[in-house]
């Protein structure tokens, strides 16, 4: 079993999750993390961490997608270790639903 991130993270990008990860697993893309699914442990301390509720296990059938979405881009965006700024406006968009369609970006974060 691994973590997912989902897409309750989109515009959000809080990185409460990445500060708590023992093995830095996470990566950064321009509006939101993905969990390397190779590389999680399956310790479960990120999840609670985030406050958009955007991690969760990959046993709930519902996020096979977001599984597959995590593997791809953990290969094609930056390792990022230590918690940077959350948008400006992450509050704003933290309970909107359907952001995959309206905002997700494939572009790379910055990374640390």
């Amino acid at each position: 079993m691994t973590y997912v991130v989902t897409e309750s993270c989109i515009r959000c990008k809080y990185m409460d999750c990445v500060e708590v990860c023992p093995v830095d697993c996470f990566y950064e893309g321009e509006n939101m993390l993905v969990i390397h699914p190779d590389e999680c442990i399956d310790c479960g301390v990120c999840e609670p961490e985030c406050p958009a509720e955007a991690i969760v296990p990959d046993t709930d059938a519902s996020v096979a997608r977001w599984l597959e979405l995590n593997r791809e881009y953990a290969e094609k965006w930056p390792n990022i270790t230590r918690k940077g700024a959350a948008p400006e406006d992450a509050d704003a968009f933290k309970d909107q639903k359907n952001k995959f369609d309206q905002f997700f970006s494939p572009n790379p974060g910055k990374g640390t």
